[in-house]
């Protein structure tokens, strides 16, 4: 089999799954979450690199051509350091991509007053990765960002339906809106925060668009494929769906079915004897 490999940090990277196994369906799939060491998001930048490359070669090792990083803070602070120095050496047709470069593409399209807002976790933030991939394809895109440290954790522990919860959304929106009045678009740079789009639509003027990246990274991926026909021809085709966590896999499979919007059943693996 030559599944197409989707990982994340923990759990968030099942919404973009969801998306891009309804757009591409007739393939065979590998999830892997790192729980047992997420989130990320406030870890430094040698430690994500060191963490996803791990995740990385193990979805290389079941037989993974491609690899999705569902994951914000891998893709702006692993993945061009995977791209350009670890790939040295592996196979040619081998490819890892992120969501951050798709989603930077399409997302100026979504405003109509030249002023968005990104959504992230301290990693994502602080890397500047949105504001430097925006800016090449939209330039008089005005770009405001704001970390919001606890939502993970509160997703991952499903605290985040308690109303406790909403008292962390809303701070961290209005400092993302007070930045400027004339924000009319908010992206999720973060796969779990799909979770919550309700409760963050509810604090904001009606007027701001919330736009998520499932459905942009499962049309980018869809358009990928069609112009590297050499490597979708490498690609299994028996709809099959694995999952696996570096965590307890009772407990991920609990939480996993929200964000898939299906049932799921994982095993458990190690990924850290593949470390270079």
């Amino acid at each position: 089999m030559s599944p197409i490999g989707i990982f994340d940090s923990g759990l968030g990277g099942l919404t973009v799954f969801r998306s891009i196994a309804e757009a591409l369906p007739q393939y065979d799939y590998i999830y892997l979450g790192d729980n047992s060491r997420a989130p990320y998001g406030n870890r430094s930048f040698n430690t994500i690199h060191q963490y996803t490359w791990e995740c990385v070669q193990w979805l290389f090792a079941q037989g993974c051509p491609l690899i999705i990083l569902a994951c914000n803070t891998a893709s702006a602070k692993a993945l061009r350091t995977i791209q350009q120095k670890d790939m040295r050496g592996i196979d040619a047709y081998k490819r890892v991509l992120g969501v951050i470069r798709p989603t930077a593409e399409v997302i100026g399209n979504y405003s109509l007053t030249g002023e968005i807002g990104v959504l992230g976790t301290n990693g994502t933030v602080q890397s500047e990765s949105y504001l430097l991939e925006i800016e090449k394809f939209f330039p008089q895109l005005k770009v405001y960002q704001q970390a919001c440290p606890l939502w993970v954790p509160l997703i991952e522990s499903g605290e985040y339906e308690k109303p406790g919860a909403d008292y962390f959304v809303k701070e961290y929106l209005d400092g993302i809106m007070a930045q400027s009045q004339n924000i009319d678009t908010l992206l999720l740079a973060c796969t779990h925060y799909p979770l919550i789009q309700d409760k963050i639509e509810a604090y904001l003027p009606k007027t701001v668009k919330v736009v998520a990246q499932g459905d942009i990274v499962a049309s980018s991926l869809v358009d990928y494929l069609r112009r590297h026909n050499e490597l979708e021809q490498k690609l299994s085709r028996s709809q099959s769906k694995h999952f696996f966590t570096t965590d307890d896999t009772i407990e991920f499979d609990h939480h996993a079915s929200r964000f898939f919007a299906s049932s799921v059943k994982s095993a458990h693996v190690s990924v850290t004897q593949l470390s270079c």
